[in-house]
């Protein structure tokens, strides 16, 4: 899956529990009749791929839709999805500049 679009903003790297798990977030506005603001996250060693990229950016972003299942005190199931980006291009012809990895992360 794919989001192209203008990078608007990117947060710093945060470390989240005690266990050294790393996350980054970063908006993507897409450039359709209705633009939609996206947020998408990068974790662990990926946080770095946005790295190279400036707000205004047109870049295109690679994903994995991620969904999980929470149940409340009060015993009702809530469900939260997340898109994590697993590689990062800038869509500007000639341009050369991509941060990626082969393959898609299976964590």
């Amino acid at each position: 899956m794919e989001v192209q679009g203008k990078l608007l903003s990117k947060t710093e790297i945060i470390s989240i529990g005690d266990k050294g798990f790393t996350k980054r977030e970063f908006v993507v506005e897409t450039g359709e009749q209705y633009p939609q603001k996206i947020i998408l996250e990068l974790i662990k060693d990926k946080c770095s791929l946005i790295d190279s990229f400036n707000v205004g950016d047109e870049i295109s972003a690679s994903i994995n839709l991620r969904g999980r299942e929470w149940i409340n005190p009060e015993g009702v199931a809530k469900y939260f999805n997340t898109l994590v980006a697993w590689k990062i291009s800038l869509v500007t012809e000639g341009s050369g500049a991509s941060q990626s990895n082969d393959a898609p992360p299976f964590n």
